[in-house]
């Protein structure tokens, strides 16, 4: 597999909030994906400086919806996660799930203390 950019944490859970989203992934959906699904509080600024970073490198795709009255004649900007996207967030995950590998009973705390007692 061909090397991607390391994705950041925060841009591999604004990638899969987009993907979650499909066809309704704009700014504050987004932003309550991430509240909601991955306990995350950002600012929308954050959200829109991470996805127009990702959009400069190829991995997401932007295009403004129409105009609506409840925004003032504002169109709400929606995006998608492109194939770069995705294959950055596939060998990110590989990678993780390789580095986990093995470390299971490592990591296993119920029932015992952090002094292994």
């Amino acid at each position: 597999m061909a090397k991607t950019d390391n994705l950041g944490e925060f841009e591999q859970l604004a990638l899969l909030a987009v993907m979650r989203l499909g066809d309704d992934a704009y700014g504050a959906r987004i932003q309550e994906e991430l509240e909601v699904i991955a306990g995350r509080d950002a600012a929308i600024s954050a959200i829109y400086i991470t996805l127009t970073r990702l959009e400069s490198k190829g991995m997401v795709q932007s295009e403004l919806g129409d105009p609506t009255e409840e925004r003032g004649g504002k169109a709400r900007r929606y995006f998608r996660v492109e194939p770069a996207g995705v294959a950055a967030l596939v060998e990110t995950r590989e990678r993780l799930l390789s580095m986990w590998s093995g470390l299971e009973d490592a990591l296993d705390t119920r029932g015992t203390s952090a002094h292994g007692g």
